[in-house]
């Protein structure tokens, strides 16, 4: 039997006696796009940042590849998972090359294989590569959100992570992104777990809904 990219046992987590998930139990295979709906507070940002431990859960597992992630230092697990989420959260400070590269860059990478990488990605999400040298706030909202899946992207993951990532778009863009995305998803072989609200885009996106109702 293959091996789930990501294994969720008995996750328990409370804040202040509400209980945000209640022993929620998920495999997902590789390969596999799964979308997390729900209405607010049902849990599915919670949990999906249980998996790159983000959030430590009270109770319960989380496995990665098969390996318990709560014996891997958390560092170390988030630079093998990328993670999108809504507000994007480039550093203005920095070039979009800069920051697309900037796990490479922890993990030791060279200059030369930066700037190649950078070079792909950017031809990945669809963007030119002049956008290299310009600043976060030169690009349109869509552009910075597909710089953020780039900079996901960038050492090579296996598993994406995704919160609410084309939310604050407007229908047009947040369309396109998805449908981009997911051809990315497919072509790269990742195991994707994205939150949204929508039921419409989880439907059309994913190979699978799981819906949470107050954990």
């Amino acid at each position: 039997m293959t091996q789930p990219a990501i294994e969720l046992i008995g996750i328990e987590k409370r804040y202040a006696g509400h209980e945000a998930l209640a022993r929620v139990s998920l495999d997902i295979p590789a390969g596999q796009f799964v979308a997390l709906v729900g209405a607010s507070g049902s849990g599915k940002t919670t949990l999906l940042k249980t998996i790159n431990r983000l959030i430590v859960p009270d109770a319960g597992q989380v496995r990665v590849a098969g390996e318990d992630t709560g014996g891997v230092p958390a560092h170390q697990l988030r630079r093998r998972i990328g993670y999108v989420f809504q507000e994007i959260g480039l550093f203005p400070h920095l070039s979009i090359a800069e920051n697309i590269a900037i796990t490479p860059k922890l993990l030791g990478w060279e200059r030369a294989r930066m700037i190649g990488r950078v070079d792909e990605l950017l031809d990945l999400v669809a963007l030119p590569r002049e956008v290299a040298t310009r600043a976060p706030s030169e690009l349109s909202g869509g552009q910075r959100q597909r710089v953020g899946v780039a900079r996901a992207l960038a050492a090579e993951p296996k598993i994406m992570l995704m919160d609410e990532p084309f939310g604050a778009l407007d229908p047009l863009t947040r369309d396109a992104l998805g449908t981009d995305y997911r051809a990315l998803h497919d072509k790269l072989g990742l195991t994707t777990v994205m939150v949204t609200h929508d039921m419409t885009e989880a439907v059309l996106l994913a190979d699978r809904v799981v819906v949470l109702e107050a954990g």
